[in-house]
């Protein structure tokens, strides 16, 4: 335990300047990492609405004072009513990107909830009064927002009332600078505040949510909402060098982080951001193909994650291609926020709404725009993941921690959709190779996978600045370079908070997204 004193140290990084700043004030007002991170998750809701909603789901590692390191899996599940012959019929082989056939119930305000029970020193009304303020007052739009609203990957949402009337104000998609104002959601933020977390899933709010989604097609009742809760879990953990890297367990993809750390120690690959970067590729390439056809809610499926970790490390080109009836992998959108202090909480929290503004659902009278999860579940009879009734999604979101020693060293969060435990081992590894926080997250990335428009399982994605013999190496290994401009967004939004061990934080924001990263200290306030 920290030894107590007249002040304490706050880190916090996100992907929007306005999120960290309120999370940072969550500090000054006597809060702990919890805090600042639900503060800053509830502001992101309202100014990367692109990326992240009170309407989409939450994936969280908190980590305890006592050393104690746990999972929420806040991942919502489909309604108790869904027919999967009956969306077969309708939809074919695949569920829809779009629209109320891919909401399942959101799982996100539970998971603050949850995540609260964990330390948490400031009210729930505290903990959400900023973004209720940012929804009410405006905030200049992002170029991250205004790049996706300009985007023609999201060109099926003009047109759609519900969405003109807050993003297209006048007939013209909002761009960088205009002030974005959303009074319906701060509204809904006000609410929140005064009646709790439980209001987003029974009473009056869930009703109209309920209503909405159902006169939109869903098959959602108030069953499904009052029902749902997040599941706290233990998480995944493997030893890699000194490091404990702990992240979350399936229904996510967090073990493809471990399979591949695994990976380049058993395969000896000594240079995996050089001339072994094609080597890292098809590890991950193999990893995808094992996502594709196994991952799945546990509750449902046996998912032996034993078997994943070690499936295929001495053969990484065995994939296989893909299968009839699995609907592709997207790329999606997602915020990571990183968060620690020296009174030794750590968070790392991944929320989202999946694609680009989720399932383009977003109600009038409430502002809240609902995530797209329910796409990932596939409608093959003989996947693991096929849809059924309060089933939860094979999920992208995965927090990430490492420690050293019982003592947090790595906090780690990401957005970026499949790409996610890539861009994190390659995080993990450019620090583990002695870059400070701010290069590691600013370094060149590669992933493998759809991440743009056009790519294959076979693509590789890779920043204009990855070296040349990185590049041969992933040629070499029979894989497609696909180059983009250094810095892009396609490879995610990273943000960190590293630790030396002996209290001493570290934090960076992604140059890739609209954050910052902030490290202060605070005067100790007994509450």
């Amino acid at each position: 335990m920290p030894t107590p004193s007249a002040s304490f140290t706050g880190a916090l990084a996100t992907p929007h300047a306005l999120a960290t700043e309120a999370g940072m004030r969550a500090y000054r007002d006597g809060g702990t990492a919890i805090d600042a991170a639900i503060t800053a998750a509830a502001v992101l809701t309202v100014v990367y609405p692109h990326n992240v909603a009170l309407g989409g789901d939450l994936i969280a590692l908190v980590r305890t004072p006592d050393g104690d390191v746990r999972c929420i899996n806040a991942s919502g599940w489909s309604g108790r009513g869904v027919d999967v012959a009956d969306v077969r019929r309708r939809c074919g082989d695949w569920l829809p990107t779009r629209g109320a056939d891919t909401v399942t119930v959101p799982g996100g305000v539970r998971g603050w909830d949850t995540l609260r029970t964990f330390g948490s020193r400031l009210g729930w009304a505290e903990t959400l009064a900023a973004a209720e303020d940012v929804a009410r007052a405006g905030v200049p739009v992002a170029p991250s927002l205004a790049g996706h609203l300009a985007d023609p990957e999201n060109a099926d949402l003009f047109g759609v009332a519900d969405f003109d009337a807050v993003f297209h104000p006048g007939g013209r998609p909002l761009a960088v600078g205009d002030v974005l104002t959303q009074p319906a959601l701060a509204d809904t933020f006000a609410g929140l505040r005064a009646a709790g977390p439980d209001a987003f899933y029974v009473g009056d709010l869930a009703r109209r949510s309920i209503d909405y989604l159902r006169h939109h097609g869903s098959v959602l009742d108030a069953d499904d909402f009052a029902h749902f809760r997040p599941e706290v879990m233990e998480p995944l953990s493997a030893a890699f060098g000194a490091l404990t890297v702990l992240t979350s367990p399936p229904n996510t993809q967090g073990f493809l982080l471990l399979r591949a750390l695994r990976a380049l120690d058993e395969l000896g690959v000594t240079d995996p951001l050089g001339d072994g970067l094609g080597r890292l590729m098809r590890i991950f390439h193999r990893g995808n193909a094992l996502r594709r056809d196994r991952l799945a809610d546990p509750r449902f499926a046996d998912v032996d994650v034993t078997a994943l970790l070690k499936d295929g490390l001495a053969d990484v080109t065995d994939v296989g291609a893909a299968q009839p009836g699995h609907a592709p992998v997207a790329r999606g959108d997602t915020v990571g926020i990183a968060a620690a202090d020296d009174q030794g909480y750590a968070v790392s929290l991944i929320q989202s709404v999946y694609h680009a503004f989720g399932s383009g659902q977003i109600d009038p009278e409430t502002g809240i725009l609902f995530h797209n999860r329910g796409t990932s579940f596939s409608l093959d009879a003989a996947s693991p993941n096929v849809l059924a009734p309060r089933k939860r999604p094979a999920h992208t979101l995965m927090p990430v921690l490492t420690t050293e020693g019982g003592a947090v060293r790595h906090v780690l969060a990401t957005m970026g959709g499949q790409a996610q435990p890539q861009i994190l081992a390659q995080v993990l590894l450019r620090a583990l190779d002695g870059a400070d926080a701010q290069a590691a997250v600013s370094g060149p990335r590669a992933a493998v996978g759809v991440q743009i428009d056009g790519e294959t399982a076979d693509s590789v994605t890779v920043e204009a600045d990855v070296p040349a013999d990185a590049v041969a190496a992933v040629v070499a290994e029979g894989l497609l370079p696909w180059q983009v401009s250094a810095h892009t967004e396609a490879l995610g939004q990273a943000n960190v908070v590293f630790a030396d061990g002996s209290g001493s934080l570290v934090a960076a924001s992604d140059p890739r997204a609209d954050g910052a990263a902030s490290v202060t200290q605070f005067p100790r306030r007994d509450r």
